[in-house]
């Protein structure tokens, strides 16, 4: 994955963990990583955006990249946009960047 934004501004601490900042596709072919940009991280997920199906997909897809089970994660944020603050919880800045392949903050 080839940022083309610092890692550490989507990445960061939290009290209860981690915080991340998430721009959701919904509708997608299949979930998956598409990259670092305009200071979040893409994610495409495979459900459509209606009745929070796509906002449950994105927790599911991204527990299971961080070895975690989706109620460790919650939407602190944007929960009726594309943009979102997803928390997760009892895991470092580091851990997260690590399981996600975004490597270490740029700036």
């Amino acid at each position: 994955m080839t940022p083309d934004s610092p890692s550490g501004q989507v990445v960061r601490a939290h009290p209860e963990g981690t915080a991340l900042i998430v721009r959701v596709v919904p509708g997608a072919a299949r979930s998956a990583l598409a990259g670092l940009g305009g200071g979040a991280l893409r994610v495409r997920v495979a459900a459509p955006a209606v009745q929070g199906k796509a906002n449950a997909a994105l927790l599911v897809f991204l527990a299971g990249r961080l070895g975690l089970r989706p109620r460790a994660l919650r939407l602190a944020a944007g929960e009726r946009g594309r943009e979102k603050l997803v928390v997760i919880c009892g895991r470092t800045p580091e851990e997260v960047r690590a399981a996600l392949g975004l490597g270490e903050p740029t700036g």
